[in-house]
C-alpha cells in the first residue's frame, strides 16, 4: 500500500473521529500512538486532515450544491469526509491529479462505506471536476499535478 494511500486512509479515519468526537484533544495524540507510519504518511495525512477542517464550511457548500436532494449532515459520517477529503485535494492540493484523488477516493468509498458510497462518491466528484471553474487546469490535464510529483500516490 502507498503511503499517501495509507495516509488518505488514516485522515478519513481521523475526519470520522472528528465528526463524532468534535475537537480533537486527547484522542488524536492517542491515534498514531498504536500505529506504525513513516513521517510522510502522517504529514500528508495531517494536511488533509487540517485543510479539510479549516475549508469544511466551503466543502460541506460544494457538497451540498451537488448532491442534489441530500443534506451534507445527513450523509454517512463515511461518505461525506470521503467526499471532503477528496474536494479538498482537488481544489487546493495541486500537486495531486485529479485522477488520483478520484481513484483513491472510490476506493476509500468501497473499503469504508456501504454497496453505495462509490458511485455516490464518484458522482459527486465527477461533477464538481467537470464543472467547477478553479479546477479547469486538472480537468485538461487530470494524470498530472500542476507541479511535479515528488512521491508516489
Amino acid at each position: 500500500m502507498g503511503s499517501r494511500h495509507q495516509a488518505r486512509e488514516r485522515a478519513l479515519q481521523i475526519l470520522f473521529q472528528y465528526d463524532v468526537h468534535g475537537k480533537t484533544g486527547f484522542w488524536l495524540e492517542e491515534y498514531w500512538k498504536p500505529l506504525q507510519v513513516d513521517e510522510d504518511t502522517k504529514s500528508f495525512a495531517e494536511r488533509l486532515v487540517a485543510g479539510v477542517l479549516d475549508k469544511k464550511k466551503d466543502l460541506d457548500q460544494l457538497i451540498g450544491k451537488y448532491a442534489t436532494n441530500w443534506k451534507v449532515s445527513r450523509m454517512p459520517i463515511v461518505d461525506r469526509n470521503i467526499l471532503r477529503a477528496g474536494l479538498y485535494e482537488l481544489l487546493w492540493m495541486d500537486d495531486v491529479p485529479a485522477k488520483v484523488t478520484l481513484d483513491e477516493a472510490i476506493e476509500l468509498a468501497k473499503d469504508f462505506g456501504d454497496d453505495e458510497a462509490s458511485k455516490f462518491v464518484n458522482a459527486i466528484l465527477d461533477k464538481v471536476l467537470a464543472t467547477e471553474p478553479k479546477l479547469e487546469q486538472k480537468r485538461a490535464n487530470p494524470d498530472r499535478g500542476i507541479w511535479r510529483r515528488t512521491q508516489v500516490d
